[in-house]
């Protein structure tokens, strides 16, 4: 049986900043990644380093489908969505 998890997760360059949705089963060392400029061109980029939502899936599949499907939602939406668990748009990587 596979225990890894398989992390959805959106990251800001502010409060209501630049976001970028992601996906992970090592999202410490993918958080790493992207803080040393070498996790994604946009996010180096766009400074977007700041850990704002999470969410935990069993299989890669289910993972990559809702990143997928919040790829596609409208900005209010995801704004919407991080609010509802971190209004203050908190860092949220000490909780790794």
């Amino acid at each position: 049986m596979n225990a890894t998890a398989y992390y959805v997760y959106i990251l800001a360059s502010r409060r209501h900043g630049t976001l970028y949705i992601g996906v992970s089963n090592d999202l410490r060392n993918r958080l790493t990644l992207h803080r040393s400029g070498r996790g994604s061109k946009f996010v180096k980029k766009y400074g977007v380093t700041r850990l704002v939502y999470v969410e935990v899936y069993a299989s890669p599949q289910e993972a990559i489908a809702r990143e997928k499907a919040l790829k596609e939602w409208r900005r209010d939406w995801k704004i919407r969505l991080i609010e509802q668990d971190n209004p203050e748009w908190g860092d949220l990587s000490h909780l790794l």
